[in-house]
């Protein structure tokens, strides 16, 4: 089993995959690459023969935890990293999970920040993320970050964690690691989960990840058929009362300006 892998979820013919894997190959810390999808086509298979990535296709409906759950189970190797499509990462990713990996035996999740790219350029500014981070100020007392009260309190007023930029240890979380039955808020019901068993949540407060906003993402998907709105809400629900839950909601409604 190796140290870690980056398992990329395809999903049709994204005009970013290859930017995507570009940005996985230039790792200054090699690491395995697949691609695993449902949606097989000649542009995916030309592009894993250039550049020399296996491609595993899952049979069946296209359904976003079922194409993590099997491109997690594809990764062999210690910790896995759902690579999005759309988005690159930064060429210290690997680097920088691996020394945190040996730091702390116990991390059951690495994330970091992130910076958004819109229009194909660098956002120099997204309130968004800024006020994520501030969010996930809790995890990065990592002396701490061990503890479920610590690892919850940066998803108990929504989830600022970005989903890409996780690397999850495989051999203690198991399979299947994503059971959510949301949608949109997939990742912030697993991650809720996930931090209430063993294992350190470990974040470094560093951009290593570029998250592209486009008009395809599926979380713009998500807001136009309010499957978002009504998730969240949901998700709120696990943890407030509803007076609570309406007064967080009033905001996250204005944070979906984000994608127009």
């Amino acid at each position: 089993m190796t140290p870690h892998s980056f398992a990329i979820c395809a999903y049709k013919d994204s005009p970013y995959l290859e930017a995507c894997i570009r940005s996985l190959k230039a790792q200054t810390v090699k690491s395995d690459i697949l691609l695993c999808t449902s949606t097989p086509s000649p542009f995916l298979k030309e592009l894993c023969e250039r550049y020399g990535i296996p491609m595993f296709i899952r049979h069946g409906e296209s359904s976003i935890r079922d194409d993590w759950n099997f491109a997690y189970h594809k990764a062999d190797s210690r910790y896995v990293t759902i690579a999005h499509q759309d988005d690159c990462y930064h060429k210290d990713y690997v680097k920088t999970l691996a020394a945190y990996a040996e730091k702390y035996p116990d991390m059951t999740l690495f994330t970091s920040g992130y910076a958004v790219v819109k229009d194909n350029k660098l956002a120099t500014f997204e309130a968004v993320e800024f006020i994520k981070r501030i969010l996930r100020l809790p995890l990065r007392l990592k002396v701490f970050s061990h503890l479920p009260a610590v690892k919850r309190s940066a998803l108990i007023f929504g989830n600022s964690i970005c989903c890409p930029v996780c690397a999850y240890h495989k051999e203690r979380l198991g399979e299947p690691l994503f059971t959510s039955p949301y949608r949109f808020a997939l990742d912030w019901d697993t991650l809720y989960k996930l931090s209430g068993m063993p294992g350190r949540f470990v974040c470094v407060e560093r951009p290593l990840m570029f998250y592209r906003v486009h008009q395809e993402a599926t979380t713009k998907a998500c807001i136009a058929d309010n499957s978002r709105t009504r998730e969240e809400a949901e998700m709120f629900r696990k943890i407030w009362p509803e007076p609570v839950v309406k007064l967080l909601m009033h905001f996250y409604r204005k944070a979906y300006k984000e994608y127009e």
